[in-house]
């Protein structure tokens, strides 16, 4: 029996399958090592760090075998007072913040409407940070990141102060933990110094401003990318620490999985996950997830897609 893959039974070796395999030899089944530490040191109001949602998404999903990821709360919002807060930017007060998360929102395309910063502006990004940290400590790193996620999101795109008690509640309750009992925790002392620790961190990483992403190596060598980059920035980051040519990826998970993970993904994390342009997103979804399992919305422009409850 042979055909034009060669495929053949052999009566010497005892094999029925492809001509030419060694009779025996040892096979590595282990994962590379994830001998990289990456740190990615944020905070719940930083509207770049909401811009760089898809891309960093996509490096953890498709990289994320190489290393250690973790979240780091950088504090970018104590309190409002009499110093501007981000001078370059010209943002002394609240209302300062508007313009500048509407630009930041139309140009990464990951929408932001931004206006509750002139009528409830948020007044300490502390609260949703210390709550962060008390669910990593509690449950995990993943839980803790998926709460940073629904607040940028319910700050960003749907206008809900994030630092409001009940609706730090209500987004903990959503991802079905005790919401009164967590953020109660986030409260006490102790939530304090969770997030000191986080800081103290950040201050030894040598960050000053967010999203920085550090990646350290196992000779201790490290590599600083400060800003929302593009996608390849950070390919190219790992390849240097790694000190390698070539990094494989895994496959992009099927968008059924994804977004039956996020819950919801607006039209550009979609792009940047699976490679596509803005054009073919409807055709692109249409084609991968069944019309009974989403729907599409949209907001300020941008299309959202959502799993149906």
């Amino acid at each position: 029996m042979a055909n034009d893959n060669h495929m053949i039974c052999d009566l010497e070796t005892g094999v029925c399958g492809v001509a030419g395999e060694e009779e025996m030899e040892m096979i590595d089944f282990n994962q590379p090592q994830k001998s990289i530490e990456v740190y990615y040191v944020t905070d719940p109001i930083c509207s770049h760090c909401w811009a760089l949602d898809p891309v960093l998404r996509r490096f953890k999903e498709q990289y994320g075998h190489y290393f250690n990821f973790h979240t780091v709360m950088g504090g970018l919002l104590e309190k409002w007072g009499d110093e501007p807060v981000d001078p370059r930017n010209g943002i002394s007060g609240p209302a300062d913040v508007f313009g500048h998360w509407r630009e930041v929102g139309e140009y990464s395309r990951m929408p932001i409407d931004g206006s509750l910063m002139l009528n409830d502006p948020v007044q300490s990004s502390y609260p949703p940070s210390r709550v962060f940290k008390v669910i990593q400590k509690n449950y995990n790193d993943a839980l803790a990141y998926n709460y940073l996620r629904r607040s940028r999101e319910a700050l960003f795109a749907f206008n809900r102060n994030i630092a409001d008690e009940s609706i730090m509640i209500d987004i903990v309750n959503q991802l079905g933990l005790d919401g009164i009992a967590i953020v109660q925790e986030a409260e006490q002392q102790s939530g304090q110094s969770l997030l000191n620790e986080d800081f103290s961190l950040a201050r030894s990483l040598g960050v000053r401003g967010f999203p920085t992403i550090i990646m350290i190596n196992e000779e201790n060598k490290g590599l600083k990318i400060v800003g929302s980059r593009p996608f390849e920035s950070y390919v190219e980051g790992l390849q240097q620490i790694l000190n390698t040519e070539e990094v494989q990826p895994k496959q992009q998970p099927p968008l059924s999985n994804l977004i039956e993970k996020e819950k919801l993904l607006f039209s550009k994390e979609i792009e940047v996950m699976y490679d596509i342009e803005k054009p073919e997103i409807n055709a692109f979804v249409e084609k991968e997830l069944s019309p009974s399992s989403y729907q599409v919305k949209e907001l300020l422009g941008e299309s959202y897609f959502t799993t149906k409850k």
